[in-house]
């Protein structure tokens, strides 16, 4: 797959890009990731378990979820189209000997080169920043094993999102840097649960992170107005398909 031709966009990668020396610094621009991270994990274990995993992390930026994951037991590959992100994760895990390996390869060529390969496939905060989000949950698919889990993490659209993500996160509270989100590329539980019957895969959970762009908090809660973990399996009888 030619770079041209890659389910991504060069404003996007760029942003994050640019953050890559800072990643690890819970007080920088990435703090929302380290407070995040706690509850991605809890609810990673609840659904699908870590110990003994073969876990894939696609769009693992600088290796915060994907170094929990593997001190949670799981053998766990990161990739990202960011190459400066990855020096940092691999930069880190090497520091704090956590055998987290990483890889810069996009999620549709990694599908391709190893099919059903992975126990447990999570996407977080990845989704609502390509041009075809559809595209790479159908990659998810591929990747993950008859039975398997997939896990992805995106933002709600409607009022109540952009009011708290956009306006309270970016511009009052100044929790992210402003520009981290477009509001249009949001994407509803609705459409989300289309492109995973799309691809094979059941949903079988939805639950929601509630923000506190004044207190910086977060926690899981029924509510899936604003940020949303969704929790799919891929139908063993697709997977054979």
């Amino acid at each position: 797959m030619h770079e041209s031709t890659r389910n991504v966009d060069p404003a996007e990668l760029a942003k994050f890009t640019a953050l890559a020396q800072s990643w690890w610094d819970p007080r920088g621009p990435s703090k929302p990731l380290h407070d995040l991270n706690p509850w991605r994990l809890e609810y990673l274990e609840r659904r699908a378990g870590l110990s003994g995993k073969q876990a894939l992390d696609v769009g693992c930026g600088g290796g915060i979820l994907s170094e929990s994951m593997a001190r949670a037991g799981a053998r766990v590959l990161g990739i990202d189209l960011s190459q400066a992100v990855l020096d940092v994760a691999e930069l880190h895990a090497l520091e704090g000997k956590v055998p987290a390996l990483y890889r810069a390869v996009a999620a549709e060529e990694l599908a391709q080169e190893r099919p059903a390969a992975f126990d447990l496939v999570t996407c977080m905060e990845m989704l609502e920043h390509v041009p075809d989000p559809a595209a790479i949950v159908k990659a998810l698919a591929a990747l993950v094993k008859p039975g398997g889990d997939i896990v992805v993490s995106t933002l709600n659209r409607n009022a109540t999102a952009f009011a708290v993500a956009i306006v309270g996160a970016e511009y009052i509270a100044r929790a992210l840097p402003r520009g981290t989100h477009e509001y249009l590329k949001f994407i509803r539980p609705s459409e989300l649960a289309r492109w995973g019957r799309n691809a094979g895969l059941e949903l079988r959970d939805l639950t929601g992170i509630v923000y506190n762009p004044f207190t910086r908090s977060f926690r899981l809660s029924p509510d899936t107005r604003v940020n949303y973990l969704a929790h799919f399996v891929l139908s063993p009888a697709r997977g054979r398909a």
